[in-house]
């Protein structure tokens, strides 16, 4: 009792900053689950995913109420990405784990300095020029951080985040909502479903990781819709470098 009390409390504070900055619960919920019980990677993983789940279904709720979403975009994002998680969450025992979370976490800390360097990135919308060549640029990303988040435990929503500000000119709060819910929910649940087909999914800890997940999920969001664009960066920006730095070690 006293181990799944401990677990709820890191899921929850863990996912109160993934709800805020768009990502990163993975790095502190995914090695408290290894610490805490006797699993491999891929169980503890595969259990990681579907509490992510609930973080996206507790930020849903709290977004749906003050942002409008485009459907269509949404849905876009679906049918480019869901085969990639399946084909992440699939190789997942094939690939060298220590390898693939060194890169990820480099990247994670090229696109802080990205954001760190550039100047009123993400503070507001922008409009964003449309052509064949950046189309088939977005396509190609999507299906690339699919795979990733199929893959591995933390990082790439925070990916999906800054690339929603790059190639779309969302802000920051309105790329966090569609990253929570196109990462966050239905990319995860896919993740959860597929790994449980390679892995058995440990479900006497499911319960404080969702409840954790639930919870600071629809109080992360709540936080983030109070803030202006500016502190929700300064926050995405400590979590993004945090996140990489962890994955690295």
């Amino acid at each position: 009792m006293i181990d799944h009390f401990l677990l709820f409390i890191v899921a929850l504070i863990s996912n109160i900053f993934s709800a805020f900055s768009g990502g990163g619960a993975g790095v502190i919920q995914l090695p408290a689950i290894l610490l805490l019980y006797e699993m491999s990677f891929i169980t503890a993983l595969a259990s990681h995913k579907v509490a992510t789940v609930a973080l996206g279904v507790g930020a849903t709720l709290k977004y749906f109420r003050e942002i409008q979403f485009d459907s269509k975009f949404i849905v876009v994002c679906l049918i480019l990405g869901l085969p990639g998680v399946v084909a992440g969450a699939s190789i997942i025992s094939m690939i060298d784990d220590s390898i693939a979370r060194i890169m990820l976490g480099t990247l994670i800390i090229i696109i802080a300095l990205y954001s760190f360097s550039t100047k009123n990135f993400g503070e507001k919308t922008t409009q964003v020029k449309r052509s064949f060549a950046r189309e088939i640029t977005t396509i190609m990303l999507i299906t690339l951080i699919a795979m990733l988040n199929g893959s591995l435990s933390a990082g790439t929503g925070l990916i999906f985040t800054v690339f929603l500000i790059i190639f779309y000119g969302m802000d920051y709060k309105t790329a966090i909502a569609y990253t929570l819910i196109i990462v966050g929910f239905f990319y995860n649940l896919v993740g959860a479903i597929a790994l449980g087909l390679f892995t058995q999914i440990k479900t006497s800890i499911v319960l404080p990781l969702i409840l954790g997940s639930l919870f600071g999920g629809y109080l992360g969001a709540k936080l983030s819709l109070s803030k202006d664009n500016k502190t929700i960066k300064t926050i995405y920006q400590l979590v993004t470098i945090t996140v990489g730095v962890s994955l690295i070690l």
